[in-house]
């Protein structure tokens, strides 16, 4: 595994989490304060430096020491001070309240019975006006077949961010609404 986050360490970050970047960015009211996000199953880092150059504070996890240490020994010594770092499962890793949640291809590693509680952790961690940038496999993709992975189909993911869109119109009619958006 050692080898993999070394070969993976100076790849480009996901353009999911560059878009979650912008979308922050794009917004006024979400630019005009400091950001913090969680990045599920870090690996080598690539997303988690790339939302520390754009001045977020981040908190990476993942399960194997070895990615830590590869993204500690990739930072930028004056990006430090915003990254820190944490060894830990993401199937019972309790997300704490952050803005974003992102989770780069990691979460569909987790079998089925400990990947809905882990997504609904991170869907709970969220902040209002927080974001989910994830990469997840559907039902069609090659890994389906592994009992080990979980690749729920479309609607289902669909199905559990709906409250998400449920509170996003509750604000714009004027109504109150905790949680996501």
């Amino acid at each position: 595994m050692g080898r993999y986050y070394a070969v993976t360490a100076d790849r480009p970050s996901w353009d999911t989490v560059k878009l979650a970047i912008a979308l922050f960015a794009a917004d006024n009211e979400a630019a005009s304060r400091p950001r913090f996000a969680v990045d599920l199953g870090c690996g080598a880092g690539r997303d988690a430096r790339e939302l520390l150059r754009a001045g977020w504070r981040v908190l990476a996890v993942d399960r194997e020491r070895g990615a830590i240490q590869v993204l500690e020994a990739a930072t930028p010594p004056e990006l430090r001070p915003a990254l820190e770092t944490r060894v830990a499962d993401l199937a019972t890793f309790d997300v704490p309240a952050c803005d974003l949640v992102n989770a780069s291809l990691s979460l569909p590693f987790l079998a089925e019975d400990l990947f809905w509680p882990a997504w609904e952790r991170a869907l709970a961690s969220l902040r209002v006006g927080g974001r989910v940038a994830a990469k997840l496999f559907g039902d069609h993709d090659d890994s389906s077949a592994d009992p080990a992975m979980t690749c729920p189909p479309p609607q289902r993911i669909r199905e559990s961010l709906s409250s998400f869109r449920d509170r996003a119109l509750a604000r714009q009619r004027g109504g109150h609404s905790d949680g996501p958006r």
